[in-house]
């Protein structure tokens, strides 16, 4: 098994720029997607924006790596945001917004669900095709279908009429409330709901109710009682008006695009720099200090990473500000993923099979450690991903970082093979000749993603720690620190690529207000 570094072979790739100069506006401590695009919308306005970024690519969870004639996505690759219509295609209007654009194909099914009891579901682009697979599994819940997905619709419907900014700014909140009273009072009642009620008002068979836990599972980590109405309404929606979209070239295209656009508006970024800490001066963040020691000055300082980072080890905890504090005590870091990538003969695929699929065999488990299995199969979309005859399947599933410590190196490569083994029995219920067909495989445990994505401990990003009031409890931009901004899944509205966007967008008009842009 190969060793997993994730050192990107293309050598334009790895380069660094020029040391930056000292009379900078913004500094963006991470290259993620939300931190790209702060650093795009504010370049576009004319900031002076420098991104930090440790790694020698940009991307984040949103990075690739080649091995062996593979392009390998680092995290998932079911994309929402960039759709054609709306203001809820936040990754095309982030493009669009720094003069890039990128092809994207579009995936007719969002996913195909392998659940318990031979239950098989296809999320179909098609919102009735969808809506009439569910009916034809529970006929007895026809009404219940519709109104729950119609509530899921009232949701996106108020967020797709408005541009989508900063909350903490009050002209635009203002603004926004008078072109669209209506959509507003829509999103304030929403606001604090989570989708389990809502679901339950409306539908009563338990295994349904499970298949929408499972649903919401998939992007939030939590099922439905603990998943924001708010962003199930987008997501609920969105892969149905916007539809799932795959860049072509793969999912780091995102994050490679963004970088051109922010070099084409004067923006800079600086590989294998790795911030240590965030300078204060008389309690107001005005710079940072890399690992080499290095002094950066800025009047805002942006961080990307989570708050876990940003708040314990770039700021030291104890000074920790008490809102933070009590952040913490409502939200909990979620597992990290044991990811597999695999290279596989394209006989290994039976034909017809669609890119994503979900495998749980135990409702019980769908929350436990390798209880439920992602798998994603971008070369359907992208063959040229692969080798010719050759497909990628990407396969991950939850995993804490306390189960790969305190290991030997070979113990350690012990039990990631086993760990292989165990996901690849599992999987041939769908792919009945995958261990026959492979041909590379390569694994990465909650320990690399902590080490190349400088997560703490991988984690894949907050969760609540108890059922809250919908997004109430989740921070916006600004932090206790004055010229601190965070940006990313541990701000509003939470995880996922186009929902990091929409933090991006809102952290960089906020900024840009406070400049005088």
């Amino acid at each position: 098994m190969a060793v997993f570094d994730r050192t990107p072979t293309s050598a334009s790739a790895a380069s660094s720029k020029n040391s930056p100069p000292s009379d900078l506006d913004v500094i963006v401590i991470g290259s993620g997607v939300g931190g790209l695009v702060t650093a795009t919308q504010l370049a576009a306005k004319g900031a002076r924006v420098l991104v930090l970024e440790r790694y020698v690519i940009p991307g984040g969870s949103s990075g690739f790596f080649d091995r062996q004639g593979y392009r390998f996505d680092v995290g998932a690759s079911m994309i929402f945001g960039f759709g054609e219509h709306g203001t809820t295609n936040l990754l095309t209007r982030a493009l669009n917004a720094v003069d890039v654009q990128l092809e994207t194909i579009p995936d007719p099914v969002q996913i195909h669900y392998h659940l318990p009891d031979g239950l098989e579901l296809k999320v179909h682009q098609d919102y009735e095709k969808f809506l009439q697979e569910l009916i034809d599994r529970f006929p007895h819940e026809q009404v219940g279908i519709r109104r729950f997905y119609d509530e899921c619709w009232a949701v996106f419907n108020c967020l797709n009429a408005m541009e989508l900014l900063s909350l903490e700014e009050p002209r635009y909140l203002m603004r926004v409330f008078f072109q669209h009273p209506f959509a507003c009072l829509g999103l304030v009642k929403y606001l604090p709901q989570n989708v389990g009620d809502i679901a339950r008002r409306h539908i009563q068979d338990p295994t349904l109710l499970k298949f929408i836990d499972i649903d919401c599972y998939i992007w939030s980590v939590v099922p439905a009682d603990r998943t924001p109405m708010i962003n199930a309404g987008m997501v609920f929606s969105d892969r149905h008006y916007g539809g799932i979209n795959y860049p072509k070239g793969g999912v780091g295209q995102i994050a490679q695009k963004l970088v051109e656009g922010l070099e084409k508006h004067g923006g800079r970024i600086q590989y294998k720099a790795r911030v240590s800490k965030i300078l204060q001066e008389n309690g107001r963040a005005v710079g940072v200090q890399l690992a080499s020691g290095e002094v950066i000055r800025a009047q805002h300082i942006v961080s990307n990473a989570t708050r876990w980072d940003t708040f314990e080890k770039l700021i030291p905890a104890e000074q920790m500000p008490a809102s933070e504090r009590n952040w913490q005590r409502r939200y909990q870091k979620s597992p990290s993923f044991l990811s597999v990538h695999l290279g596989v003969k394209a006989d290994a695929v039976p034909a017809g099979t669609e890119c994503h699929h979900i495998l749980l065999e135990d409702w019980n488990r769908m929350e436990d450690p390798e209880g439920t299995i992602f798998v994603s199969i971008p070369t359907l979309l992208d063959p040229d991903l692969a080798p010719p005859g050759y497909h990628i399947i990407h396969t991950f599933t939850p995993s804490w970082i306390e189960d790969w410590q305190n290991l030997t190196p070979s113990e350690y490569q012990a039990r990631k093979e086993h760990a292989v083994d165990r996901l690849v029995d599992r999987l041939e219920t769908i792919f009945p000749n995958l261990s026959i067909g492979l041909d590379y495989q390569e694994v990465g445990t909650p320990r690399t993603h902590r080490r190349f994505l400088g997560r703490d401990d991988g984690t894949y990003g907050p969760v609540p720690a108890k059922k809250l009031l919908g997004l109430l409890g989740m921070p916006f931009n600004r932090t206790a620190v004055p010229g601190l901004y965070c940006v990313g899944d541990s701000t509003f509205p939470g995880q996922g690529l186009n929902a990091v966007a929409f933090s991006g967008f809102a952290c960089a008009h906020r900024i840009s207000v406070d400049l005088g842009l």
